[in-house]
């Protein structure tokens, strides 16, 4: 049973590498961008039933928050799946969870932790089924995130029935139970994972999430030193694996 666990973990790791090749990350920052990242919010939601109640638009004020950082994923240079990260500090706590469970992000926060929170997830219908790699590949800047900031948890706040795959793939506690949402009209249920202590662990079963840091800067660096985000960022993973790369000091 190992040796075929091991075997399935070694063939979708491969294929993630290569589907890796032909993926571009663009931070979403122009008007033009954040509309294509609307209309594909929408469509995506509505396939799944899952649109936010009353909801009037598919951008709202914190994806322009300092501390969000939008991303587009491209294939083959088409848009095909978006995801909203937060950074999130107890100095600086906005955030999609923390509008659905304040009070257990309020807890973490005020333990003096700081937090990673994707939300905003959402992915071409034809590219959503289970055995796709792209979402996956969406949620690589999560992992990268967490590395670039030094952030002790990702947080993940999902519908129960998904909580499983958090907890197989990304070692994920469980910190809220399902509990019916008002902004939503359904259950959500919050999970955490511990980044320090899973990342060698993630990045042995899955090489596709390494990184080398200048791409993490360019996702990530809001310095002067970029006078203008860049037009699209090409994924290090294939570099970050070699035996002599620095940034196999994470998996060690």
């Amino acid at each position: 049973m190992q040796t075929e666990k091991t075997f399935s973990d070694g063939y979708f790791s491969s294929k993630l590498l290569e589907t890796l090749d032909h993926i571009e990350y663009r931070r979403i920052e122009s008007h033009e961008d954040f509309e294509d990242i609307a209309r594909l919010r929408y469509r995506a939601y509505k396939a799944h039933n899952v649109l936010p109640v009353a909801v009037s638009s598919m951008l709202d004020e914190i994806d322009f928050d300092s501390h969000a950082y939008v991303f587009g994923v491209y294939y083959y240079e088409e848009l095909v799946s978006t995801l909203r990260i937060h950074y999130v500090t107890p100095e600086h706590r906005v955030s999609q969870s923390s509008g659905i469970f304040p009070d257990a992000i309020n807890a973490f926060l005020d333990a003096g932790l700081t937090l990673i929170d994707p939300a905003r997830f959402a992915i071409d219908a034809e590219f959503a089924n289970e055995r796709s790699t792209l979402p996956y590949l969406t949620v690589r800047p999560t992992i990268m995130a967490a590395i670039h900031f030094d952030a002790d948890r990702m947080l993940q706040h999902i519908r129960p029935s998904h909580a499983a795959f958090y907890r197989r793939f990304f070692y994920a506690d469980t910190v809220v139970p399902p509990t019916m949402t008002k902004t939503y009209g359904f259950e959500l249920t919050l999970l955490a994972s511990r980044t320090r202590e899973i990342r060698s662990k993630l990045m042995r079963r899955f090489p596709a999430f390494q990184s080398e840091a200048f791409e993490r800067r360019l996702m990530f660096d809001r310095s002067a030193r970029f006078e203008m985000s860049p037009l699209t960022i090409l994924p290090t993973a294939r570099i970050a694996v070699r035996p002599d790369s620095p940034e196999m000091a994470y998996v060690t």
